[in-house]
């Protein structure tokens, strides 16, 4: 199918949250005429999920603290963490923060910023910590981004990147509007978050669905560390998919659907106010930790019962909560109408991806005309990361992206008006979407082996071959609706990045950070290594295998 281009801009940008909007937004200021598409509207994804207060955003206390979060985000990350990415990474945070207080935001600071709830999650002590309230984000970013006069479009998926020989060229989208559209680009930034929507049970919005990384991979790009992926605990009801604050562990009580009975014997009780104890200091699951044992309890109760745990919580935190605590709870009780007194039923999701497309320090991916920042990209974190920095990930490389697009762009590039692409239609593709995602909460979870993994990869491979015999090719634009078009995409997505997944998982025999192998309980040293996924075009095949060396993303410094 022939198609001239509906927009031509200097750098187009997949993926509106805090990475997104601060690449286009770092873009325009260098001169460059930006494009920002998103799926849903302008200002989503994880930057703006309603599940949370806001973003928390962890910073070096001063400069001689700088070397040591660097040391502590290796520690923390267990040796799967490129070193001078981090060193990169941490140097550009501070200078971050002020250009957001440049652009008229009023960050949160802490009252108390002694208190124990502020230590990220992993870290040994606190920091410099901050908060980004998700309106005056809005607020700020929309008055730049019509200042700088970035054109929006909302409600456009991009499903593939167009190349001209090995670069890229621009993308194919799907507009609620206009139906399938080629956006030419000089430079194309890709920060369209996680993984999360390979799962059922995710925190994440619905727009989180991998498709960064898969057009990563199709283009050519590695990506590494997919096994790394946070999971947490959260609201099945009410409230669903609302984030538990994870400060209260001590505070709670975990019983089964429907009784008072607790889901520990009373042999264990003892030995869990410990553990609750040492929960209360981090989200995420970690092996790394004893207190694992207590998200490992929660997610068999919710493999078991669909309803999850029930929790509540002592009175002695019902009026007396530290600043932290307190700041979750206000907000609980305005936007979700939940009390500290209430009960809920919780259960563990997947949240955020550690790992993604490997970038270097210019956010370049070693495909000409590709950059990548935010969740979507790895390297930065390691097989755990420290709460906060997340946030800052999406903000300092997404400045950086935005800043190498557009000097990229400046170049004397050809601007490709008119592209040929085969588009595919999978009939019924929703019922793939939902048994795939449904195959990695069982199997790709925090409780992991060789037997289900290997389950999993047998039924994902007849699902590919029934899915190839089903697949029709759309000649007409008019023929299929964007909506069936985008889900045959997500499919296509889902089945790629969780092969990627399974594959990874099923190399790594051992347990280190959010990794858990239930069969290979104990780190092996070993093993200290990279996974990394790549696509052959041709075969349409993805190679899994460990990088014998950290080796550094093919980089294009040349181009700059």
């Amino acid at each position: 199918m022939k198609f001239k281009s509906f927009l031509e801009t200097d750098v187009l940008v997949m993926g509106a949250g805090l990475a997104g909007c601060i690449a286009a937004i770092s873009a325009a200021q260098a001169g460059a005429k930006v494009c920002l598409v998103s799926s849903t509207e302008i200002f989503s994804g994880s930057s703006f999920y309603p599940g949370t207060w806001g973003l928390g955003l962890v910073a070096p206390d001063g400069t001689e603290d700088e070397t040591d979060l660097v040391e502590t985000i290796l520690r923390v990350g267990e040796q799967v963490a490129d070193r001078h990415l981090v060193e990169i990474f941490v140097s550009h945070i501070t200078e971050s923060i002020q250009y957001l207080e440049q652009m008229g935001m009023h960050l949160k600071e802490a009252e108390n910023k002694g208190e124990r709830e502020f230590i990220p999650c992993f870290d040994h002590k606190n920091r410099s910590w901050h908060g980004l309230l998700q309106n005056e984000m809005r607020e700020i970013f929309l008055q730049k981004m019509k200042a700088l006069t970035i054109t929006c479009l909302p409600h456009t998926q991009i499903i593939e990147s167009v190349m001209e020989g090995n670069r890229v060229c621009g993308a194919l989208a799907l507009s609620r509007e206009h139906g399938c559209i080629f956006l030419s680009a000089k430079s194309t930034v890709l920060a369209s978050g996680g993984m999360g929507g390979l799962f059922q049970y995710r925190l994440n919005t619905s727009d989180i669905t991998g498709m960064g990384q898969f057009i990563g991979l199709r283009s050519g790009c590695s990506l590494i560390n997919l096994e790394f992926m946070q999971m947490m605990p959260g609201y099945l009801s009410p409230a669903p998919k609302t984030i538990f604050n994870e400060k209260v562990f001590r505070y709670s009580r975990f019983c089964f659907p429907g009784t008072q009975d607790s889901i520990w014997a009373d042999w264990e009780l003892r030995k869990q106010k410990d553990l609750l104890e040492l929960r209360s200091a981090h989200g995420p699951y970690t092996s790394r930790l004893a207190s694992g044992e207590i998200d490992e309890k929660l997610f068999r109760c919710f493999l078991q019962d669909s309803r999850g745990v029930s929790v509540s919580y002592r009175e002695e935190i019902w009026d007396n909560q530290p600043e932290f605590v307190k700041t979750y709870f206000d907000w609980l009780a305005e936007k979700k109408h939940i009390t500290v007194r209430d009960p809920f039923q919780m259960g563990i999701f997947a949240h955020a991806s550690n790992g993604g497309i490997q970038i270097d320090e210019h956010a370049a991916t070693g495909v000409a005309g590709l950059f990548a920042c935010g969740e979507v990209t790895g390297g930065m974190h390691g097989a755990d990361r420290l709460g906060g920095l997340s946030t800052a990930n999406g903000l300092v490389f997404g400045r950086i992206a935005g800043a190498s697009a557009a000097k990229m762009a400046a170049k004397e590039l050809e601007q490709i008006t008119e592209t040929e692409e085969r588009i595919e239609w999978i009939p019924g593709a929703d019922a793939y979407l939902e048994e795939i995602r449904q195959m990695n909460f069982a199997c790709a979870m925090i409780l992991r082996d060789e037997h289900t993994i290997k389950e999993a990869q047998k039924r994902l491979l007849e699902i590919r071959q029934e899915v190839q015999e089903q697949i029709q090719e759309v000649r007409l634009q008019t023929e299929k609706t964007a909506v069936e078009i985008k889900k045959t995409f997500e499919g296509k997505a889902d089945m790629l990045l969780s092969e990627g997944l399974q594959q990874s998982i099923l190399l790594r025999r051992e347990s280190r950070g959010s990794h858990h192998r239930v069969d290979y309980p104990n780190l092996d040293e070993s093993l200290d290594r990279w996974i990394a996924c790549t696509y052959n075009r041709k075969n349409r095949k993805i190679k899994t295998e460990f990088v014998k060396e950290k080796q550094e993303v093919a980089s294009c410094r040349e181009t700059f």
